[in-house]
């Protein structure tokens, strides 16, 4: 069997902090056996894939993600994937520009395609946009939990939750009606299948939306519209009401995973809250080609091609709605970003736990920390948000001392749910009716739409759903804690998986186990109620939800969701091992560039390697990598019980530093093994080496801190600077470099 170990290389901060920590990695697992192999998933890499016609044969790339998607059906598929830059439309534009600027000549990315040409470039780039890669490597389903380790550290070092008052303003607002959760439609298909989906206008015209989609039977199909007359009056109603409770303002999407419908949103809320600017200016931003679903970072850039009158108007419009408008929420005070900037800048499952447990309170304009009005305009999973925070002003903040975790079991295989609805969601031209048809032309589902609602549909393959119960149950069952599925008998696609549901449960034999079902708003009170008195639990829930509670409650237990354990359990028979969370790795880039100081935990791809050794461990009957694996989850240990984490603060230990004690005490575990003599006399040496040379390494590592960095492009860095920056120590790399020559 091949013991080879996939390790994708993604984007800013994951991306520099493998550049430290991947040779540690390949020269340890190096004694084993091991080989490692890079496959490049960045953004800039995906871009070059789509267009070699455009690019020298130097310049082209292989298409990694493609090559990928067909591995992780491999049974030997054992791959550590980091997260990667779920492309806005603006994070587009920008990757295109700079890799132009040097040198690629890729074609624009044409927002308004006119003519085939166009249109398929767009069509290439859109492929990139949102949640791209993901929905490619997921063939299997999530098990994300807390590490023991982890979790003892937490309790013995909790992280600060600000205090709750039962006065607070803050809270959550959705929709009542007309959103997706109100308007879904959902049939299990009795047979495989192709179909269609059209939209016949009220004239009669019919267009082809989708023109062929495969489904088999048992699979789940649902179809749902976000009406535009409906977001835009609650869209304004939740503006003025704002304004009247004195709170801050956030409208809080996914735009990054819901690439099509999320941006729309996003859109409405800007040209609705900037309502008088786009009455007075509305023949200007036509004419600079302005979509408000790019925000407003995008919007700036465009009215700055202005002469000065013009902009100097334009912008103290801007100005007079700041000053007579609710207060927005800010991304980054000193830049003056506010959560309107950059649509992908605000992550629904990241920054509401932030808020959480931070007493409900976001930053505002003046650099206070305010209550605030969270807008999630469709309702499906709102219920979790607000009955968290419902739940903290009757009860008061957790306590991370004392409280229980919560694991997840997710339904991601084969792009389930709304994380793989993109190529599926239509921005409506005209009012009419969309049809979902089958291979005979018969109507399955039917939804009445008018000009710029957002038609969406979603499928559950049945596969899929089996494994997932069964996954479920297994965690149960080795854990022994309850399996709480939340699933809201009201929603017809969640009546469907309840059916399943039971249906397998029957079939597994779970009479020994507690297993219940809630609706999300009823399941998030429970939990939170179960882990207050200190007790685990297991939460079984959909794709979106995957997504949520692995921030929300990590982020409530540890201060972070990047400390989690995260499997993928492949269909058939490999392993994807995913690295946490990467919502803080914008931000982290750019004090690596104003301080040199860089702050990125890698603790998250430090747990997923420990598993990856173990798999082939056991598969491979490899006893040196079990050694391996054993050793670092021990030194693991003791980096959390000496905190090596990386300090926020600039000339102190940073990532690097903490790189170089995750290297010596996996040396000293395993020079301290007696299990296989080669090993410990290796690493003995190493070990040793480190030891005597702690001091100047750490000293030498500080002295890199300070001062800017410039690392030759954002999207698409100079490999060799990365390296030089990311690798500063010559004694470090010395002690390394023997290790990898043995």
């Amino acid at each position: 069997m091949d013991q080879k170990i996939i390790y994708t290389i993604t984007d800013e901060s994951p991306a520099l902090a493998t550049s430290s920590l991947l040779p540690i990695v390949r020269a340890f697992t190096k004694t084993a056996g091991i080989t490692i192999e890079e496959k490049n998933l960045s953004l800039a890499a995906r871009i070059l894939a789509v267009f070699p016609e455009y690019l020298t044969e130097e310049q082209r790339v292989s298409d990694d993600l493609k090559e990928l998607g067909e591995f992780v059906k491999d049974p030997n598929a054992n791959i550590i994937k980091l997260p990667n830059i779920s492309a806005s439309t603006f994070q587009l534009i920008s990757a295109v520009k700079e890799l132009q600027s040097k040198g690629y000549n890729i074609p624009d990315y044409p927002e308004n395609p006119s003519g085939e040409t166009e249109q398929e470039i767009k069509k290439r780039y859109d492929l990139i946009k949102g949640s791209a890669v993901n929905p490619v490597l997921r063939e299997g389903n999530s098990d994300r939990r807390v590490p023991g380790a982890v979790k003892k550290f937490a309790r013995k070092h909790p992280h600060t939750m600000g205090p709750w008052s039962k006065d607070s303003k803050t809270h959550v607002a959705s929709m009542t009606d007309d959103d997706f959760y109100h308007t879904e439609k959902s049939i299990v298909l009795s047979r495989a299948d192709s179909v269609k989906v059209v939209l016949a206008a009220e004239d009669g015209e019919t267009v082809v939306l989708k023109e062929s989609l495969p489904v088999l039977e048992g699979e789940i199909l649902d179809s749902a519209v976000m009406r535009k007359s409906a977001l835009r009056s609650f869209l304004r109603k939740q503006i003025a009401d704002a304004k009247e409770k004195g709170v801050l303002l956030s409208v809080q999407l996914k735009a990054s995973m819901m690439k099509v419908s999320d941006p729309i949103i996003f859109g409405h809320m800007i040209s609705i809250f900037f309502e008088d600017v786009f009455d007075r200016y509305g023949e200007v931003f036509e004419r600079l080609n302005i979509n408000p679903e790019y925000g407003l970072e995008d919007m700036f850039s465009k009215i700055d091609t202005l002469s000065a009158s013009q902009r100097e108007q334009i912008y103290s419009s801007f100005e007079e709605v700041y000053r007579k408008q609710a207060k927005l929420t800010m991304v980054n005070l000193e830049t003056g970003r506010t959560s309107l900037h950059v649509p992908s800048d605000v992550l629904i499952d990241a920054s509401i736990p932030f808020a959480i447990k931070n007493s409900g309170k976001m930053l505002g304009f003046d650099g206070k920390m305010e209550d605030v009005k969270l807008i999630i305009p469709d309702s499906a999973y709102a219920p979790v948000y607000h009955n968290t925070i419902e739940f903290c002003k009757e009860n008061g903040a957790l306590d991370p001392k004392t409280l229980g975790s919560v694991a997840n079991i997710g339904l991601m295989a084969q792009k389930a749910e709304e994380y793989g609805s993109h190529d599926k969601t239509f921005k409506i031209p005209y009012c009419g009716t969309v049809k979902v048809l089958d291979g005979s032309e018969t109507v399955l589902m039917e939804q009445s739409v008018c000009e710029g609602d957002i038609f969406r549909m979603c499928q559950v393959k049945d596969i899929a759903v089996k494994d997932w119960v069964r996954l479920g149950v297994e965690r149960a069952r080795l854990t022994h804690t309850p399996a709480l599925f939340w699933l809201d008998e009201n929603r017809p696609h969640d009546a469907h998986l309840i059916d399943k549901v039971k249906e397998n449960l029957k079939l597994l034999n779970t009479d020994d186990l507690e297993i219940r079902i809630m609706a999300p708003g009823d399941a998030v009170r429970f939990t939170l109620d179960w882990i207050r008195s200190g007790k685990d639990i297991l939460s079984v829930t959909g794709n979106v939800l995957r997504d949520y509670l692995t921030d929300l409650f990590p982020i409530l237990e540890l201060g972070t969701s990047s400390k989690m354990l995260s499997i993928v359990s492949l269909l058939n028979g490999g392993v994807l091992f995913e690295t946490g969370a990467s919502g803080s790795a914008p931000m982290l880039v750019q004090q690596f560039l104003k301080e040199g100081h860089f702050q990125w935990n890698s603790l998250g791809e430090i747990l997923a390697l420990t598993e990856s050794l173990e798999h082939i461990g056991n598969t491979c009957s490899n006893q040196k990598a079990a050694i391996l694996s054993d050793a670092l989850s021990k030194a693991t240990q003791l980096f959390l019980e000496n905190d090596r984490s990386p300090s926020e603060k600039v000339n102190e230990l940073d990532t690097r530093g903490s790189h170089f004690y995750i290297m010596l005490y996996w040396a000293r575990m395993l020079a301290g093994q007696d299990e296989d003599e080669q090993l410990k006399k290796i690493f003995g040496q190493v070990a040793q080496s480190l030891e005597e040379n702690r001091e100047k390494i750490l000293k030498e590592l500080l002295q890199k801190q300070g001062t800017g960095e410039d690392l030759g492009g954002y999207y698409l860095p100079d490999s060799d600077t990365v390296s030089s920056l990311m690798r500063p120590c010559k004694t470090f790399n010395s002690i390394l470099t023997s290790l990898s020559d043995r």
